[in-house]
């Protein structure tokens, strides 16, 4: 079966499944065969998928390592949609092995996309969603609302929900730095779109999964938006790594040969909720705006004169547009749309007189903390059926357990040599269902 697991590995997992209610979680970047390059001397364009042999024998082994693990929830990318023997590979041993599972190929027939598969006897499917970015990236992402089967003891007798969502995606890899703001709006999206999905239902907030390749690592735009929203990366928190320790663990090597942690699995508990998601997507923006002009080795004081009217000591919004345009943030189809942009300036203006002062720049633009923005106008962002008074009640959230990057050199920073399976790391995650008691209020 390819490269084996050490004793303490092995031990982990079994153990692992063996203590219910324990839920463990596996996202793997599975390296689609139309993408997967062959060391062929005379032909460096050759690609796996056109030997059945190649594709077929290193899928068997990667179902092999998946089944074996047994892990609750599979989340999948690059999954090879547009070959029929290989979906039916996949569909016949994840079925056999009690999986139930969804399949989702990126926009524009790409020939790749994700699947999301999950244990029978762990989770009840309430419901499945799909979002298509529909942006230049073609990618799209799974939504998937389940029930714990087993139910906990302590939660059966006192009506706690105990659902939880999960999300599956793979974020366009950033050729060059004015895509990153592609994957910064697909994670928006992603979020936009959970917060929807639960205002629709009538959701009281649950706890959150999000599994995938983020093509990004701890130091970037994506991250930093991820965790001022409350998500914790589980593997980081697992090992008591903080923010900063941006290279202690790798999970990708790309067509480059340089190696970097993009892989996670993010989670969000109830209580710990924070900003609303379009404010903290603006301080998002504007820190990537800050990024570009602080990389120029511009000034704040320099980056306000940038900005502002060249006879006048303000900013207004067709100054605005026309720095934002010149760093490529706008005017192409992966950048701010016009309404977007204006939503910008709306958060930064937040008195509404149609210019913002250097005070103003400051504390909204170059340091912004959204503290400031609570105008009537954003009353509509609130939910009409949630009460803001504080009051708590109990749902269920998780603690994470374990996490274990496979192969194991990786969790040290090393890409063994050796390893075939794919270009990325498997990460398996293991969350122990908790009571929690949270608070409507969210600031």
């Amino acid at each position: 079966m390819g490269r084996t697991f050490s004793k303490t590995q092995i031990y982990a997992m079994q153990e692992n499944q063996q203590q219910l209610p324990c839920i463990s979680c596996t996202t793997f970047n599975i390296l689609a065969p139309i993408y997967k390059r062959l060391n062929h001397e005379q032909d460096q364009s050759c690609r796996e998928s056109e030997y059945r042999g190649c594709w077929l024998g290193r899928n068997n082994r990667i179902l092999d390592w998946l089944l074996f693990e047994r892990s609750s929830i599979i989340c999948l990318q690059e999954f090879w949609v547009g070959n029929e023997e290989f979906v039916n590979l996949y569909e016949k041993r994840l079925g056999d092995a009690g999986y139930i599972h969804f399949k989702l190929g990126r926009t524009n027939n790409r020939g790749d996309g994700l699947l999301i598969a999950v244990k029978k006897e762990y989770f009840k499917v309430i419901n499945y969603k799909e979002l298509h970015f529909n942006d230049c990236g073609d990618r799209v992402a799974q939504l998937l609302h389940v029930e714990l089967a087993f139910p906990l003891s302590q939660c059966q007798n006192n009506g706690v929900r105990q659902e939880i969502l999960i999300v599956n995606t793979h974020l366009l890899f950033p050729h060059d730095s004015s895509l990153c703001l592609v994957r910064l709006h697909q994670v928006y999206k992603i979020l936009q779109y959970v917060e929807s999905y639960r205002i629709e239902y009538q959701l009281k907030p649950l706890s959150i999964i999000l599994c995938g390749d983020w093509n990004g690592s701890k130091r970037g735009h994506v991250y930093m938006f991820l965790r001022s929203q409350g998500f914790v990366s589980s593997y980081d928190t697992a090992h008591h790594y903080t923010d900063a320790d941006a290279h202690k663990w790798i999970s990708h090597r790309n067509h480059l040969g340089n190696t970097c942690a993009v892989d996670f699995i993010w989670l969000l508990n109830p209580d710990k909720y924070q900003k609303l998601v379009k404010s903290s997507w603006s301080e998002a923006v504007f820190g990537m705006f800050k990024y570009l002009l602080q990389r120029t080795s511009m000034t704040e004081s320099a980056a306000f004169d940038f900005l502002k009217n060249e006879n006048e000591d303000c900013i207004t919004y067709a100054g605005f547009r026309k720095a934002l345009q010149h760093l490529n943030l706008i005017g192409h189809c992966y950048g701010l749309s016009d309404e977007e942009t204006k939503d910008l300036w709306f958060q930064a203006d937040i008195d509404g007189n149609g210019v913002i002062d250097y005070k103003q720049f400051l504390y909204q633009i170059w340091n912004p903390t959204g503290s400031d923005y609570r105008r009537d106008d954003n009353k509509n962002d609130k939910q009409d059926d949630e009460p803001n008074d504080g009051e708590e009640e109990e749902t269920i959230g998780f603690s994470i357990k374990n996490a274990v990057l496979f192969p194991q050199e990786m969790e040290k920073g090393s890409w063994p040599e050796d390893y075939s399976l794919s270009d990325h790391a498997r990460l398996t995650v293991v969350f122990t269902p908790i009571r929690i008691s949270y608070s409507h209020k969210i600031s």
